[in-house]
């Protein structure tokens, strides 16, 4: 364990750091080929913790606005790393919003505390690394020819598939990617689905097409038709873009069976094991989830994967510029590094 105390004290670093998708990402509402991103570093006492920022357009975060978060930030007042509770605590209470940001901080201190103790977060929390699922890998909506080729490239890499749903061309996908690969399916509605019937219909034929989950199937505004759709659906229905931070739970209780946590959303680890283990009270299914993210990212989500049902984490391998080792996939199945903190190996 590293000297805790004495003159040593914290210090934030960040940059801007665009990431390159392999492909064009196409989701129900927007396409992109790139997502802005922001690294963050905690140095102390010769350790660095490492985190980051990742910003899907839909959040409605930028670049600018992160960096003018994380220069508000003064860790320096604080010299012991381990005071998590209130180094957090005061980051999470200088301002209402900017989650990424504040995921960021929380990231790169939990790698960094991690590294001091020198144990990784999954064996802190008392987890099993070997439980650690199977992880989805998404396939955009596209044209039937681009579908058929992502499905071939990653179908004998995974165990279930993630399926982004939600417009006129829902059935056309799942019958593409059914024409090559019989695997288990997830599907993601991103709010598209707009009449409860409808979505209900479809969620019965998705079930026999060897679907076994739905996310998001409508709007965050149309809570009663998703509680109506869950009361009634043979598949499990997972909220999230209903759902942020922990203080949401209460409110989507009933509504759906379950939640999925990503720690962009959510402020970082900290909240997600929170929400994980209120979640679990409350008698609902869990699921972790990414945006688009280096492995720094992933692997602080995967750290917490030993104890969801479900695990998406697959951001990391949709870029191309990738700035660590981290978590990794073989046969489909997660494999959590045993290195202190989040385990990462900066390339």
């Amino acid at each position: 364990m590293g000297r805790i105390g004495g003159n040593a004290r914290m210090h934030l670093s960040f940059f801007p750091y665009e990431l390159q998708l392999q492909h064009t990402f196409t989701v129900a509402s927007y396409s992109r080929t790139t997502t802005p991103d922001v690294q963050v570093e905690i140095e102390y006492d010769g350790y660095v913790g490492y985190g980051e920022a990742s910003m899907p357009p839909y959040l409605g975060h930028t670049v600018e606005s992160v960096c003018a978060f994380l220069q508000k930030v003064n860790l320096e007042q604080f010299s012991d790393p381990f005071q998590m509770e209130d180094i957090l605590a005061y980051v999470d209470g200088l301002s209402e919003g900017d989650a990424p940001a504040k995921a960021a901080v929380d990231i790169a201190l939990h790698d960094l505390v991690g590294k001091l103790i020198g144990q990784p977060w999954w064996r802190l929390w008392g987890l099993d690394a070997a439980k650690a699922p199977s992880t989805t890998f998404t396939i955009g909506i596209d044209t039937p020819e681009v579908v058929r080729e992502k499905t071939l490239e990653c179908a004998d890499r995974f165990n279930i598939l993630k399926v982004k749903v939600g417009l006129d061309s829902d059935e056309e996908m799942i019958r593409t990617i059914r024409s090559v690969t019989d695997l288990p399916l997830a599907v993601d509605a991103n709010q598209g689905w707009q009449d409860r019937q409808k979505a209900l219909d479809e969620i019965f034929w998705l079930k026999e097409q060897g679907v076994v989950m739905v996310e998001q199937p409508m709007s965050v505004d149309k809570l009663d038709d998703i509680a109506w759709i869950t009361e009634r659906s043979p598949l499990p229905i997972f909220a999230d873009e209903s759902i942020q931070r922990l203080r949401d739970i209460p409110a989507i209780k009933g509504a759906f069976t379950g939640i999925n946590i990503k720690l962009m959303k959510c402020t970082g680890m900290r909240e997600a094991w929170k929400m994980l283990n209120y979640g679990r009270a409350e008698g609902m299914r869990v699921m972790i989830g990414c945006m688009t993210e280096t492995s720094c990212a992933c692997t602080a989500a995967a750290q917490l994967s030993p104890a969801v049902d479900f695990a998406d984490l697959d951001g990391n391998l949709l870029i191309s510029n990738d700035r660590f080792d981290g978590m990794i996939v073989r046969d489909g199945r997660m494999i959590l590094p045993d290195r202190p903190g989040l385990g990462l190996i900066k390339l």
